[in-house]
């Protein structure tokens, strides 16, 4: 049972009520906007990872996207605007969308919201040193957790690197 909404870019949210995990990208990149899949770049190391680090049998292509639901994820952005890289949103774009992005997980009531990569959650919280992993704030009343960034552009971390921190969240849900 898929609950989707859609965003003003025409990429769709893959959510429904109670998943294990929300996995919540800082913002569609221009290739997902215009595909309408998440992730849809060929660089982007998501579903690889996600693969990977056992929460998926198999490695979901992007065009499968909503398959990630049968496995207990979902899938939102931060920030609904297309850009070709993520530091090209403003700070303000953050706190602006927290409060859709808030009421939205309080919808679906997921245990964990995992931000890819630490600005959204940076903004969104006003904290300014964030570390990895799981953090003691709370989204829409579910929990937070903070993991590397899978884009291809962010070479600070290796595939194994994106594996070990994403294998630790999906440890910590016992998936």
């Amino acid at each position: 049972m898929s609950v989707s909404t859609t965003t003003v870019t025409g990429l769709r949210d893959i959510l429904a009520p109670n998943l294990g995990v929300v996995f919540c990208g800082i913002n569609p990149g221009l290739s997902s906007a215009k595909l309408g899949h998440h992730f849809a770049r060929p660089g982007n190391r998501f579903w690889k990872t996600l693969h990977l680090a056992g929460f998926t049998d198999e490695q979901i292509a992007p065009e499968n996207g909503e398959m990630i639901l049968t496995y207990g994820c979902g899938l939102t952005t931060a920030v609904n605007r297309a850009t070709s890289r993520a530091d090209e949103l403003a700070r303000d774009e953050f706190t602006q969308a927290a409060t859709s992005l808030a009421a939205k997980i309080a919808y679906f009531a997921p245990s964990y919201v995992a931000f890819l990569g630490k600005p959204a959650f940076s903004a969104m919280f006003s904290i300014r040193q964030v570390s990895w992993g799981e953090q003691q704030v709370l989204l829409g009343g579910s929990k937070t957790w903070v993991l590397p960034n899978p884009s291809g552009l962010n070479r600070s971390f290796s595939l194994d690197d994106l594996v070990r921190a994403y294998t630790e969240l999906r440890v910590t849900l016992d998936f």
